[in-house]
């Protein structure tokens, strides 16, 4: 027996975690090392005391006493465990972060004769806990609240709202005007000042009670809370103003900013999250469109149009991500006196609608367009193409082979993520020179001109083509000609349908062709859907054509059609 309490002793002085026994009652009997530690009590002195005395915990948040869980344990007769906010007050005044347990002790018949409580400091990793979730919920350059704490407030607000009907509240929805120009002309360090300067003006200008937050770029949201439609678009306003009047210095100059502003009230009628966040956004859009540096309240029987587009966007993701987009190809073929062996085909872009129905890409490419969505396109059409389209070197004589089209957007030649997602693509597969053709429109090109010509450069390093499409709906096609390294100009279909009975589209066409030939680019008519048409472009000399009156587009069939063999196509006519 003595050596067995011997070994227990050793064992509770040993260990990293504090232990204290109490008799039935509560008293204290012993505490080891740590315990004294933590606690700051003698275990001489503190012995026979009641544990409340020694041990002194609160509750983190609330600054409550809680009850001791060695009383707890004995009254209830299991094992009690304390939760996670528990501070130890200590005897020098200290605050401990501890987590601990207290089990009954029972004799050999089974009644409780005392109680033990194991705890240890958990003050680091509460600390850590801390920092992980203010990371989580706030942006790390502005310190605001981030996107998902903001929703998370605004759906407390939403059930507020619901379960009052003379509550509301009301959401703001801030957009920069000339944010894009200061990082642009300034560089990425003078954004970064200006949205810190821009967050420290709102938060001195709303109540204590309202929240700001920031969604994303140069996007805020501002949570007020229990304020009507008028009192929001008065705060508005002034927000407004101030940002208006506010001049940004950097280095030797200063510029101002504007604000566009979308206000929605939040109350007993709202829907969801997603509703009300969308009307905030429709509003905001609503002041960029009339001008910028405007304060808008939304108005649902004035925003169809533009929360259509918005569903686009949500059934969009969820069309990549159920993988119903779909892929047809037509053929682009040699007319006239131009010969070519090599297959030509562009690949056009459909989805899937929830019910099966075929959706044409003019219902969902100016959303995606809109919202950003048509780099991820764009990633899965060169995935799916690269991957079981393409032409490969072992698949044969490159010069009897094809060259795919693939229509890529703006907005993917300005990210530089997708100029390295499509160079890994390249380097995996094993592609023949002339394998791909990206067709870039003239509108994007323009607009562009400095990163749409080093993308060029780059692929075209890569045995890449390209072709201008649209060309002629620009207001400087010529200008801007010799400056991008095109193989092909694909003349804009507006110009092709009347060619045969409208003069000046006749001459339009024409000259288009005169500056191909002279610069040695091929040229292309997008929109043939007629023998007249398809005559009158060979008598010009147009090189090649595409349209329903030579082949209707067809489904890729799961991506297996156009498959290491040159593919064979019915033709509606022949060029």
């Amino acid at each position: 027996m003595f050596e067995e309490k011997e070994k227990a002793q050793v064992t509770l002085q040993s260990i990293g975690d504090g232990v204290i026994t109490t008799d039935a009652n509560g008293c204290i009997e012993t505490l080891n090392p740590v315990a004294e530690n933590l606690t700051g009590w003698e275990g001489a002195e503190a012995k026979g005391k009641k544990l409340q005395e020694v041990f002194n915990i609160l509750n983190e948040a609330t600054r409550e006493p809680l009850e001791d869980p060695v009383t707890r344990a004995i009254r209830e007769g299991k094992v009690i465990a304390v939760a996670d906010h528990t501070v130890l007050v200590n005897r020098r005044g200290q605050e401990i972060a501890i987590q601990d347990s207290a089990a009954p002790i029972r004799d050999r018949s089974g009644k409780i004769i005392g109680a033990v409580m194991v705890f240890h400091d958990v003050s680091k990793e509460r600390r850590l806990r801390r920092a992980l979730a203010y990371q989580a919920s706030h942006d790390a350059l502005t310190g605001l609240i981030n996107r998902r704490e903001f929703e998370n407030r605004l759906n407390e607000a939403l059930l507020t709202a619901r379960s009052d009907e003379g509550t509301t509240h009301a959401l703001m929805y801030l957009d920069l005007d000339q944010f894009k120009l200061v990082n642009d002309t300034c560089g990425h360090q003078a954004g970064d000042r200006l949205l810190k300067q821009i967050t420290g003006l709102l938060q001195t200008r709303i109540r204590t009670s309202d929240t700001i937050a920031r969604l994303g770029g140069d996007e805020f949201g501002v949570l007020l809370q229990d304020c009507t439609a008028d009192r929001a678009a008065k705060i508005a306003d002034n927000l407004r103003q101030a940002i208006r009047e506010y001049r940004f210095e950097w280095q030797d100059g200063a510029m101002n900013v504007g604000v566009s502003i979308g206000i929605v009230e939040i109350n007993s009628s709202s829907e969801s999250i997603a509703s009300v966040m969308a009307a905030a956004d429709v509003a905001c859009y609503a002041a960029k469109d009339s001008g910028r540096n405007r304060v808008h309240m939304y108005q649902s029987s004035s925003a169809p149009e533009r929360h259509r587009e918005m569903q686009w966007v949500s059934r969009l993701t969820r069309a990549c991500e159920e993988n119903r987009l779909e892929l047809y190809y037509q053929p682009i073929v040699p007319i006239g006196a131009t010969r070519d062996t090599r297959g030509h085909y562009e690949l056009l872009l459909r989805m899937r609608g929830e019910h099966g129905e075929l959706v044409q890409p003019a219902e969902f490419i100016p959303a995606a367009e809109r919202y950003n969505v048509m780099p991820m396109i764009d990633r899965w059409v060169v995935s799916q193409a690269l991957g079981a389209l393409a032409h490969y070197r072992a698949d044969g004589d490159p010069r009897h082979g094809y060259t795919l089209s693939i229509n890529l957007s703006g907005t993917s030649l300005n990210d530089d993520r997708f100029l390295e997602f499509l160079i890994n693509e390249l380097q995996t597969y094993d592609l023949s020179p002339g394998a791909v053709c990206f067709e870039i429109t003239e509108t994007a090109a323009i607009s562009n001109l400095a990163n749409v010509v080093h993308f060029m450069r780059e692929f075209r390093a890569r045995g890449c083509l390209f072709s201008l499409d649209d060309f002629g709906s620009g207001l400087s096609s010529f200008m801007y000609l010799k400056n991008l390294p095109v193989d092909f100009l694909k003349i804009d279909g507006s110009f092709i349908q009347n060619v045969t009975t409208d003069h000046v589209d006749r001459s339009m066409v024409e000259a288009i062709t005169q500056i191909g030939r002279a610069m040695g680019l091929k040229t292309v008519a997008e929109r043939v859907e007629s023998a007249e048409v398809l005559k009158c472009l060979a008598d010009i000399g147009v090189e090649y054509a595409q349209g329903i009156y030579i082949a209707m587009p067809e489904s890729v069939e799961s991506l297996s059609r156009i498959t290491r063999t040159h593919p064979q196509l019915r033709l509606v006519h022949s060029a």
